[in-house]
């Protein structure tokens, strides 16, 4: 059986994710994503949207460690000092992405990191539920983190909910 407040919750985002889309596209603003913990689901959940071609450039899934830094830059010695959780090596993520991604020679204008603990296991002495997201978007980049609960795909999906939400706040978009 499903509950009722799952669905109203995944409606609101989806109406959430359109909306953030659209606005994207009015903009002429591009966005990119480095996934760890949502393995692809974050892109996956912007190009759902028709249209996003217009504004949604790619992402990268960088689940292993090694990847963080050979793909996206991300500090070798953060890595090897706090380990992949960690609020700083969101914000390199969510930088390394623009950067990495970049088109023709440009940025993109958004990058959005998504880098935590989905379970069921802690990782290097973080609880799952642990998350931190990236968004760095012109000259800034900010990190939120996230104390999630449920099981492995639950955290995923809220990761996925709270990064749209995070971009959603950074355009000026309120959540209706």
């Amino acid at each position: 059986m499903t509950d009722p407040d799952t669905v109203s919750d995944a409606a609101a985002a989806t109406d959430l994710t359109e909306r953030v889309i659209a606005e994207l596209i009015a903009r002429s603003l591009t966005v990119v994503a480095a996934e760890s913990l949502t393995g692809g689901e974050l892109v996956a959940e912007l190009t759902r949207v028709p249209g996003a071609s217009a504004t949604v450039l790619g992402g990268a899934v960088v689940y292993a460690t090694a990847l963080k830094h050979t793909l996206l830059g991300v500090d070798q010695d953060l890595l090897d000092s706090h380990g992949p959780v960690h609020p700083e090596v969101a914000v390199q993520l969510a930088r390394g992405v623009r950067e990495r991604l970049a088109v023709d020679g440009k940025l993109a204008d958004v990058g959005l990191a998504t880098t935590g603990v989905a379970g069921p296991d802690g990782q290097g002495g973080r609880t799952p539920g642990t998350v931190f997201v990236g968004v760095s978007f012109g000259e800034g980049t900010r990190v939120v983190e996230l104390a999630l609960s449920g099981g492995r795909s639950e955290i995923r999906r809220a990761t996925v909910v709270r990064a749209i939400e995070e971009l959603a706040a950074e355009l000026g978009i309120s959540r209706m």
